[in-house]
C-alpha cells in the first residue's frame, strides 16, 4: 500500500508536532498503514488509534492501492470519536 500525503496533510502534522512533538510522519504512517480501528465520515475514512492520552486520527481516501492523507489531528476526546461497535476494532 502507498501512502500520499497532501500539502495540507504535511503541514497539519508539522502543526500538531510542535505541539505534540510524537506526531511524526512515521506515527500518522503506522496509524494509517495498523489502525486500531477505521470510520467512516463524510465522502472518506478516519484511522484512528489511541495515542498517549488521547486518540491520534487520520482522515483519508482509498486511490487503487494506495491511502491519500486528507488531514490529521490529535484529540482528547476518545469517547466522542471511539465506535464501541465497530467490527474493525
Amino acid at each position: 500500500m502507498q501512502i500520499i500525503w497532501t500539502k495540507h496533510g504535511e503541514e497539519r502534522q508539522q502543526q500538531w508536532q510542535q505541539k505534540r512533538p510524537d506526531i511524526t510522519r512515521e506515527a500518522v504512517e503506522t496509524v494509517l498503514s495498523y489502525p486500531e480501528q477505521v470510520v467512516t465520515e463524510n465522502d472518506g475514512f478516519v484511522a484512528q488509534s489511541r495515542f498517549g492520552t488521547g486518540l491520534l486520527r487520520v482522515v483519508f481516501v482509498e486511490l487503487g492501492n494506495s491511502k491519500r492523507i486528507i488531514t490529521l489531528y490529535w484529540t482528547s476526546q476518545i469517547k466522542r470519536y471511539w465506535q464501541e461497535n465497530n467490527d474493525e476494532s
